[in-house]
């Protein structure tokens, strides 16, 4: 079984991958949804972890990735995944990597500032995870955040899913956007047109085809209207 069939495997049985109709933020209407809220105990977010470490170490051994020296989530919901990514590649090379993760607003009181875990500072290289980008706001928000804290490099960001979509001002997607805007790669544990191709081949406990006839027509439609 390849890497994208075990993640997509791994999604449903977290029902972090549901199929239906679901209104997007964009105001899109998708036929399937990548919720990472559902991560939500410690084997989940732990496996996940994994899959993060994977697709970090293989793209650093073909140079898609440098080295870097800690593992950055913005809040919120890239707290346990920056923690989660970090502790799976400590365990998988032996040596210790640092997570780091902002505030929502700046502390005032104890240790104060703006950034939790390994502190920044000039040199640092930092690499970005993320759980699923639909426009690259986030993205965009967090990088001055970071470069106003120390004079860091940031190395890349790796996401959970690519969801392939071209944005709403143009026809490139929000991964390509991001890349062009700020010199990084953008990489992802898989994207949806793989997920969708391995859960092709999945059937429910029934015996019949996760995705049938009538599903199929309307990702494909979907596909048609917003993928890049």
């Amino acid at each position: 079984m390849s890497l994208t069939h075990d993640f997509t495997k791994f999604l449903l049985e977290c029902e972090a991958l549901k199929f239906g109709s679901f209104t997007l933020k964009s105001g899109r209407q998708s036929p399937y949804f990548i919720n990472a809220g559902s991560f939500n105990d410690g084997t989940r977010i732990s496996a996940l972890g994994k899959f993060y470490a994977h697709t970090i170490v293989a793209a650093q051994e073909v140079g898609k990735l440098g080295d870097f020296d800690t593992v950055f989530g913005p809040a919120y919901k890239g707290i346990p995944l920056a923690v989660t990514t970090s502790m799976a590649l400590s365990e998988e090379s032996g040596v210790p990597m640092g997570y780091t993760f902002d505030r929502k607003e700046v502390k005032d009181h104890g240790d104060g500032g703006m950034f939790v875990g390994t502190q920044l500072r000039d040199g640092m290289k930092v690499l970005l995870v993320d759980d699923v980008m639909t426009a690259g706001t986030a993205v965009r928000e967090v990088v001055p955040k970071l470069k106003a804290a120390a004079d860091v490099e940031i190395v890349g960001l790796v996401l959970s899913v690519d969801r392939m979509e071209k944005t709403k001002d143009s026809d490139k997607s929000a991964v390509q956007a991001v890349e062009e805007e700020f010199g990084f790669p953008v990489l992802s544990i898989a994207n949806i047109h793989d997920i969708i191709e391995a859960a092709r081949e999945l059937r429910n406990d029934d015996g019949s085809a996760l995705i049938d006839e009538e599903r199929n027509a309307h990702i494909e439609e979907y596909f048609a209207k917003y993928g890049a």
